[in-house]
């Protein structure tokens, strides 16, 4: 009987260890810090910045990245997508190059990641206020860095902000750079549903098509994208069919959810954070507002020079949309460029061809690698 006992201790603290164990390698601990850039023989690399700031803005504290290896190279404020999911995690995945070629802030909006508190206030999120936060977080940057003006880079929902922000106070910034651009989101949305039923129908997936016939897109008004931005079924279907995320990201689980528990410069409570906040900030105004978003409306004309980066297989924002208000838009100097292997984020899914456009074209003022004119 006591060595049965013995025995059964013995099991239970070894599946306690292998509990621990694999919590730590899903969720390992963070740090206060990012890393810092070192060089060669380990040290700290001259002239670098890898800082995690806690400022106010308009009344709210919230949170960024400022990461960097030369404090020369101009300003790049970077607008994750989500809302609520911070493109920051992406980059300890995938080497984009930004940061060898600008200083950058990975801003966190106010209810979100870094910025989320459980004192968020829902009536706080509207597209007003981000605009605002945005347009003070320019100024922080501008200030603490000393240029006169920065760049400006949208994904996603950052696109929905960044081109208002950047029609708000043009003179601010030296060029608006669209990854994924919101352009005509009810008629993109619609478009992919549509390709998406089709395409399921004919691999013959009977149980996926019943699924997307649940939602009724047929109706006079936006009121159906309420569901349908959050059907699990939008989701799963964009993932599965390539046109998600990124064209070889199968599921948001394994795509995004692990690798942002995995990232160790949010500390796990920030990591915990990132999905409250999504969860929050999906229920404001805000996320309502980019539903409905029809930019040729909003912003016919900008006054800066304008760059969109577009995945040729993107469904989130369909690269039709995007093209035809790229076509339409007035700004002093354009550029579209059309990612082949690309669904949703170009940057991460094609990162060679998106530093060259950065370094040969935006940031020379020329389109000399457009693909269209």
């Amino acid at each position: 009987m006591q060595k049965r006992k013995r025995k059964t201790t013995v099991i239970v603290l070894d599946l306690a260890i292998l509990i621990v164990i694999s919590v730590g390698l899903i969720f390992p601990p963070g740090r206060k810090s990012p890393k810092t850039y070192r060089d060669q023989t380990g040290e700290v690399l001259d002239g670098s910045i890898s800082e995690k700031v806690f400022t106010e803005i308009n009344g709210a504290q919230q949170g960024m990245y400022l990461k960097g290896k030369d404090l020369s190279n101009p300003v790049l404020l970077l607008l994750s997508g989500g809302p609520g999911i911070p493109d920051y995690f992406l980059t300890k995945e995938i080497d984009t190059g930004l940061e060898d070629t600008f200083t950058v802030c990975y801003w966190d909006y106010r209810g979100t990641g870094l910025s989320y508190t459980s004192k968020c206030k829902s009536e706080d999120c509207t597209t007003q206020q981000f605009v605002q936060d945005a347009l003070v977080v320019t100024d922080y940057l501008r200030k603490r860095f000393g240029q006169e003006k920065i760049y400006l880079l949208g994904h996603s929902f950052g696109t929905y902000i960044g081109i208002l922000t950047a029609q708000a106070a043009p003179e601010k910034y030296v060029a608006y750079i669209a990854m994924s651009q919101i352009a005509d989101q009810p008629n993109s949305e619609l478009m992919a549903y549509k390709t998406m039923k089709a395409e399921y129908a004919t691999q013959g997936n009977q149980k996926m098509v019943r699924k997307l016939d649940a939602y009724q897109t047929d109706v006079p008004d936006t009121a159906w994208l309420r569901g349908w931005f959050v059907a699990p079924e939008r989701d799963t279907a964009m993932h599965e069919l390539g046109g998600g995320t990124m064209a070889d990201m199968q599921s948001v689980i394994t795509g995004i959810f692990f690798p942002t528990l995995r990232c160790t410069d949010y500390t796990q409570a920030e990591r915990i954070n990132i999905w409250r906040g999504k969860s929050f900030v999906q229920k404001t105004q805000v996320a309502y507002d980019r539903m409905k978003f029809v930019a040729e409306d909003s912003v016919p004309i900008l006054k800066i020079p304008i760059y969109f980066l577009a995945g040729k297989q993107d469904l989130t924002c369909c690269y039709a949309m995007q093209k035809e208000y790229y076509d339409k838009i007035e700004a002093p100097l354009k550029g579209f460029y059309t990612f082949e292997s690309s669904a949703h984020s170009p940057m991460f899914e094609q990162p060679g061809l998106a530093i060259r456009i950065l370094r040969q074209d935006v940031m020379n003022g020329t389109d000399a690698l457009a693909d269209e004119k």
